[in-house]
C-alpha cells in the first residue's frame, strides 16, 4: 500500500478501540515474570555455556601478547576466543566500534576475550586467569582540549547537515541591540538500561540463531552479517520483550558479536550477558557537547539571528551528537546559522541515546531563550510565543503539517499556575527553601519508514498479528492489537501480537520516535488487506462492507468474522510505503515543560516538587501508554538535569563511575507526582492513523526547565550539566 496524499476518513476514525487507554497487554507476562527477556530461553539445543567478556584494561594502544593457558586449564572452560582464533571481523553500517581488539586497542573496556565455561562463575573466574600484556599508547580523552582544532563534522546519514546557513547571522547579530552570546556543556551519559545487552546464540550448521537484546530487527540483521562476514539470510534473531534501550541496543552491541563467536567455538549454544561496569565503556553512550549559543533581537523580542554551534568528540569515523537540530526548527528567526564540529576520542562510541541531537540542544537552548528572555524583560512564555513559526525556519515554502507549539506554551501556562512564578529570582521563599518556577519549549523529530505486517484470521475469528517491531517496554504490543481490532472490528482480546523475530515483515523497529507511526500503518496495510481477502471469502462487496462487533456486515446481511476462515486460516501480507509527505511538509511533534523545585538556601540541595509536560502529538493511539512514556521521559530528563555524568579519567581514558552506584539515576524518592496532558490534535499528513511518536518527546526540553527554575530560585545560572550543588554553594543568596 502507497500512502502519498494526506489521509482522508478511515475505519480507524471510529476511534472505538483506538485511543482508548487500554492497559498494557503483555503486562501481566511482565509482571508474573513469564515474559521471556533475552538471557533467559529455556527452550534452547542441550549443552548451554556461558560466555564471559573481557574488556580491554588501557584506553588506547595495541595487544603484545594474550597468555590464556591457565585459564584453559580452569575447571568447566571450554574455550578463549581472542582475535587470535575469531577468524576474520567487519564493522556494521550503523556503529563505528570494532566489537574485538585485534590487536589494536580503540578505547578501554573493548572486548579482549570471551571466556566460554559450563557455568558463569567458571567463565568469570577463568576470565581473571587471561594474561594480557599491552603496549599503551598516548590517547585524546578530552573534548575541551580539542575545541580549537576540531574539524567541521562530515555528512551522515542521520542529524541533518553539518553546517547550515540562512540570512547573514554575522551581520544581523552585531546588529541586533539585544545579544547573548554564552557556552554551555552537557556531559557523557549512560543509557542505564534496567535489562543488561545479553545474548544467547547457537549455530545450526551455517544456520546462526540468536535470542538478543536489541531495538531494530533490520539493522540487527544487516550489522551482524556484515561483522561475522556472512549471509543475513542465514541469520535470525528473536526479541520479543526488551528491558529497556533508550537506542543502546539500536542495533549489534558486542555480546551479539561475542556470543556468535562464542557459540561457533564450541559448537554449543552461548549466553553472554555484559556485566554493568563493562556496559558503560564498551558500548555506545550519549557523548559530551560543548555548545556556543548565539541570539539577536529587537527590543520588542523578535528574534534576527539565531547561531548554534557544538563541539562533540567521537572515535575516528564516528557521528557528532546533532545537538543542533532543535535550533533549526523550533522558533523564528530570519538569519541563521549552525555548526557542528567532531574532535576524533578514544573512548567508546558516542552514539544514538534517547532524542539524539535534540535531548542535549535543547539543554543548552532553552537556557539561551530564557536568559534572552531576562534581558529583554520578558516572561519566558511570551518570548516563546512571540518567536513562533508555522513554516519550516530554513525553507518557508515548506509549512509545518501541523504546529500546536503555541498551544503546548499557554495550556501549560494555564494548568501550572505560571502567573503565581515571580519573575525576580530568589523573590519565593518557604522558610529555609528558596523556590522557582521554570519551563522549556520541547521539539523531536515525526519521522516514518516503510514497514510491514502479516496478519492471519482463523475460524474462531481470531486474528493474528506479525511484524518485527519490538517493544522496549512503551506498548508496542498494545498499540499494534488495538490498531488490527479497530480495522477488523473485533474487541482486542480477540487479536494476538507477535514481535521481535527478524522472519516477520520488516519495519524500521523502535527507534528514532519512528516506531508506533510506522508499525501501525504496516498493521494497517495488512488489515486492509485481510478486510478484502474476507469480504471476497464472503461474496461481498468490499467497498461497501463493514466490519464491527466481531461481524462482517453488508446491507441487511451479517456474518460472524470468523467464517470467512471455516475452510482455512486466511493469511495475508502487505507493506506500507510512503510518498513525499514527509519532504512537502515539516513533521515535528511539539511539547512544552514546566517545573517548580525547592533549593535548600544552606546546602544547595535542589528537589523537584512537581513538574507537567503538554505534548502535540498527533492522534494518540493510547493516552495510557503515552502517557507513560512521557512521565519515563521526565523522569530520564530529571536526571540529565541534576544528576547523570559519566566522569571521564582524562589521563587513563575511561569513564570511572561505571556502575549504578557510582553513575547516579533518579529513585523514587526523587520524583514527585508528574503530569501529562495531550493535546487534541491529528496529523494527516504522516500516516493513516494520523497519529506520531511520543517517546523521545517526553524528555526534550526537561532538564532546560529544571535549570531555569534553579535559576528561578536562587538566581544562579549553571550552564554545565548536571546543576550539582557543588556548583552551587559559593554562590547561593546571603542568608537573613
Amino acid at each position: 500500500m502507497k500512502f502519498d496524499t494526506p489521509a482522508t476518513t478511515n475505519p480507524i476514525d471510529r476511534m472505538t478501540i483506538v485511543g482508548q487507554p487500554y492497559e498494557r497487554i503483555e503486562g501481566p507476562l511482565k509482571v508474573t515474570g513469564t515474559a521471556t527477556y533475552a538471557y533467559e530461553w529455556k527452550d534452547l539445543p542441550a549443552g548451554v555455556a556461558y560466555g564471559y567478556v573481557l574488556g580491554a584494561a588501557i584506553g588506547k594502544g595495541r595487544i603484545a601478547s594474550i597468555d590464556a593457558q591457565d585459564a584453559l586449564r580452569a575447571p568447566g572452560v571450554l574455550a578463549v576466543v581472542t582475535h587470535e582464533n575469531a577468524g576474520p571481523l567487519g564493522k556494521g553500517a550503523f556503529y563505528v566500534q570494532r566489537f574485538l581488539a585485534a590487536p589494536e586497542v580503540d578505547h578501554y573496556g573493548q572486548a579482549v576475550a570471551v571466556v566460554v565455561a559450563e557455568s558463569f562463575e567458571g567463565a568469570r573466574a577463568a576470565a581473571a586467569l587471561v594474561r594480557v600484556r599491552y603496549v599503551r599508547e598516548a590517547g585524546a580523552f578530552d573534548l575541551a582540549a580539542q575545541l580549537e582544532s576540531a574539524p567541521v563534522a562530515p555528512q551522515a546519514e542521520f542529524g541533518g547537515p553539518p553546517e547550515t546557513a540562512v540570512g547573514d547571522f554575522d551581520a544581523a547579530f552585531a546588529a541586533a541591540p539585544v545579544q547573548i552570546d554564552e557556552t554551555y556543556e552537557t556531559p557523557d551519559q549512560a543509557h542505564a538500561m534496567m535489562e543488561p545487552h545479553a545474548t544467547i546464540a547457537w549455530w545450526d550448521g551455517d544456520q546462526l540463531t540468536c535470542r538478543t537484546s536489541i531495538q531494530q530487527m533490520n539493522w540487527g540483521l544487516r550489522d551482524l552479517a556484515q561483522t561475522l562476514g556472512i549471509p543475513k539470510e542465514t541469520i535470525h534473531l528473536q526479541s520479543p520483550y526488551i528491558g529497556g534501550g533508550f537506542g543502546g541496543k539500536g542495533t549489534v552491541q558486542s555480546d551479539l558479536v561475542m556470543a556468535a563467536l562464542a557459540a561457533r567455538a564450541v559448537r554449543r549454544p552461548v549466553k553472554v550477558a555484559l556485566t554493568r561496569p563493562l556496559m558503560f565503556n564498551n558500548t555506545i553512550h550519549r557523548p559530551a557537547t560543548i555548545q556556543r549559543i548565539r541570539i539577536g533581537a529587537t527590543r520588542d523580542g523578535a528574534i534576527t539571528a539565531i547561531g548554534h554551534e557544538n563541539w562533540n568528540g567521537n572515535l575516528p569515523g564516528g557521528r557528532t551528537e546533532p545537538s543542533t537540530l532543535s535550533t533549526r526548527a523550533i522558533y523564528a528567526g530570519a538569519n541563521r546559522m549552525t555548526r557542528n564540529r567532531l574532535a576524533v576520542l578514544d573512548l567508546a562510541e558516542g552514539n544514538a541515546m534517547r532524542a539524539p541531537g535534540e535531548a542535549p540542544g535543547l539543554m543548552a537552548l532553552e537556557i539561551a531563550m530564557d536568559e534572552m528572555a531576562e534581558k529583554l524583560g520578558m516572561d519566558p512564555v511570551e518570548f516563546r510565543i512571540r518567536n513562533d513559526t508555522q513554516v519550516d525556519p530554513e525553507k518557508p515554502e515548506r509549512p509545518f503539517s501541523v504546529r500546536n507549539f503555541v498551544e503546548c506554551l499557554r495550556t501549560g501556562a494555564e494548568r501550572f499556575g505560571w502567573g503565581d512564578r515571580k519573575a525576580t529570582p530568589g523573590a519565593m521563599r518557604e522558610g529555609d527553601l528558596l523556590v522557582g518556577m521554570g519551563m522549556a519549549g520541547a521539539i523531536r523529530g515525526g519521522p516514518i519508514s516503510k514497514a510491514g505486517a502479516r496478519a492471519r484470521l482463523d475460524r474462531d475469528g481470531i486474528v493474528t498479528i506479525e511484524t518485527d517491531m519490538t517493544d522496549i517496554g512503551t506498548g508496542s504490543y498494545t498499540i499494534v492489537a488495538q490498531t488490527a481490532a479497530e480495522m477488523m472490528g473485533v474487541g482486542i482480546d480477540r487479536i494476538a501480537v507477535r514481535l521481535g523475530d527478524s522472519r516477520f515483515p520488516e519495519t524500521p523497529g523502535s527507534g528514532g520516535q519512528q516506531g508506533a507511526a510506522s508499525a501501525t500503518a504496516g498493521v494497517y496495510a495488512a488489515c486492509v488487506k485481510l478486510r478484502e481477502a474476507v469480504a471476497q471469502q464472503l461474496g461481498f462487496n468490499s467497498a461497501e462492507v463493514v466490519f464491527a462487533e466481531g461481524e462482517v456486515r453488508s446491507g441487511n446481511r451479517a456474518v460472524p468474522l470468523g467464517q470467512a476462515a471455516a475452510a482455512g486460516d486466511l493469511t495475508v501480507e502487505d507493506v506500507m510505503e510512503f510518498g513525499d509527505l514527509s519532504k512537502r511538509y515539516a513533521l515535528q511533534t511539539f511539547g512544552a515543560h514546566f517545573a517548580e523545585v525547592a533549593v535548600d538556601a544552606y546546602t544547595g540541595e535542589i528537589r523537584v516538587r512537581r513538574m507537567l509536560a503538554v505534548c502535540a502529538a498527533g492522534r494518540i493511539l493510547n493516552a495510557m501508554t503515552a502517557r507513560s512514556q512521557i512521565i519515563g521521559g521526565m523522569v530520564m530528563g530529571v536526571g540529565a538535569a541534576l544528576m547523570e555524568e559519566m566522569a571521564v579519567d582524562k589521563r587513563l581514558g575511561f569513564f570511572v563511575n561505571h556502575d549504578l552506584a557510582g553513575y547516579e539515576v533518579p529513585v523514587h524518592a526523587d520524583i514527585p507526582h508528574l503530569d501529562a496532558i495531550f493535546l487534541d490534535e491529528v496529523d494527516p499528513t504522516i500516516s493513516p492513523l494520523k497519529a506520531k511518536g511520543v517517546g523521545e518527546l517526553g524528555l526534550t526540553g526537561v532538564a532546560p526547565a529544571v535549570a531555569n527554575a534553579v535559576y528561578n530560585a536562587t538566581g544562579i545560572r549553571v550552564r554545565r550539566y548536571p546543576v550539582t550543588l557543588d556548583k552551587m554553594l559559593d554562590r547561593l543568596p546571603a542568608l537573613v
